[in-house]
């Protein structure tokens, strides 16, 4: 029993092996051989897949690689968000066809394109001249620029906005006499389009004025609030502050509306000729408020409406209710004392006093490098704003009735 016992369990083992190997003999069988349905006569056969061509390798662009100007996707200057208050050339950068809420870097096709920054372009601003002046010239792109011309001269440093909103005007010569002259500083504010066009024409148009008006005072009166409302007729709300000084038959008309500042040096002593329009003033407050509009202080700076931190200028459009353009006007006579001007806008004077700024020029021989140096002592305390300083020598203005005091 036990022999017959023992075969028939070596007789189940030797059958499981034969069927093990069976199984998995088939099993290769069917994995090397074609899967191939047999036609029928409803479906058409299927085609054998042809080759694929070569493919040349994928040129991906760089993160600072800049898609060609003629690509389908070139950027346009589409919006001016970054400048809510005011008109500018630079707006933010689209991209033709890609959705607004689109993200900054968009796949198309193979290539990456990346967004790039709009070009950074400092407007070129115009001396008004004229047959009155020296000609028209241009203030470059630069982050620094000088000029020393016949009795003046001038510094002015772009700050840290993407434009440069200050401008200058100077007119010599005025109506063939080389003792008639006009000088003015321009600060802009939302853009550069108001101070543009002031640079181009208060000079003129105080000088059309003078040839129709006997009293001086009402012709540059009228001259800033024609310029003023000949800029609004275009639409556009930016604006810009002035100071300007007119030199005619021994006498200084100053004159300024916004917060540029014109400094007499006389005997050495600076006497402030302007007073700032600022919301901060109780006159200006008053006026303001009782045209229905209202000064609030934000950031520990009063505001016209919570908005211009100045009470005149030329434009701003949006505010032009409060907002005049109408100057205060100061006449005084040039007498043999009377040494210099200084005309800046508040770039410097939020940073060095009237006296301080008269002191540098009286220590320096060469009146442009005292421009420079004033530049520099704004800067160097902390002024971020646009610099422009321009200092005029009032000697050779006195006329010889003026001498003689």
């Amino acid at each position: 029993m036990i022999l017959w016992g023992f075969s028939i369990v070596s007789l189940v083992v030797y059958l499981l092996q034969v069927l093990k190997k069976t199984i998995h003999s088939m099993a290769l069988t069917l994995m090397n051989s074609p899967r191939t349905p047999p036609p029928s006569s409803s479906s058409p056969p299927i085609p054998l897949p042809l080759p694929l061509p070569a493919l040349s390798p994928l040129k991906w662009l760089s993160a600072d690689h800049q898609v060609p100007e003629n690509n389908t996707s070139s950027r346009v200057l589409e919006s001016e968000d970054q400048y809510p208050q005011g008109n500018s050339n630079f707006g933010v950068l689209k991209t033709k066809g890609v959705p607004d809420n689109s993200p900054p870097e968009k796949v198309i096709g193979l290539n990456k394109l990346r967004k790039r920054p709009a070009r950074l372009v400092v407007p070129a601003l115009h001396h008004p001249g004229g047959d009155f002046g020296e000609g028209n010239k241009k203030l470059d792109d630069k982050e620094y620029f000088e000029v020393e011309g016949r009795d003046y001269c001038l510094a002015s440093k772009k700050g840290k906005r993407e434009v440069m909103e200050d401008g200058y005007g100077v007119m010599l010569d005025i109506l063939g006499d080389p003792k008639q002259a006009f000088f003015s500083v321009i600060d802009g504010h939302g853009g550069c389009a108001a101070a543009e066009y002031v640079v181009e024409n208060l000079g003129k148009n105080i000088v059309k004025a003078l040839e129709e008006e006997d009293e001086l005072e009402a012709a540059i009166r009228g001259g800033y609030l024609v310029t003023d409302q000949e800029f609004l007729s275009q639409g556009v709300s930016s604006g810009a502050c002035v100071a300007s000084v007119l030199l005619k038959d021994g006498e200084l008309h100053v004159a300024n509306a916004g917060d540029c500042r014109v400094v007499l040096s006389k005997k050495g002593i600076a006497n402030a000729l302007t007073s700032d329009h600022r919301p901060s003033r109780e006159d200006e407050r008053f006026r303001i408020e009782n045209s229905g509009g209202y000064v609030h202080c934000r950031n520990g700076v009063w505001r016209v409406n919570g908005s211009l931190a100045v009470s005149r200028a030329v434009g701003d459009l949006h505010l032009k209710e409060w907002i005049i353009s109408e100057p205060e006007i100061k006449k005084l006579p040039l007498t043999s004392d009377s040494e210099f001007l200084i005309i800046a806008s508040d770039g410097l004077w939020d940073k060095v006093n009237d006296q301080e700024a008269v002191d540098v020029v009286l220590r320096e021989t060469d009146s442009l490098k005292s421009c420079r140096k004033l530049v520099d002592l704004s800067s160097s305390r902390g002024n971020i704003d646009d610099i422009t300083v321009m200092v005029i020598n009032l000697q050779k203005f006195i006329v010889n009735q003026c001498r003689s005091q």
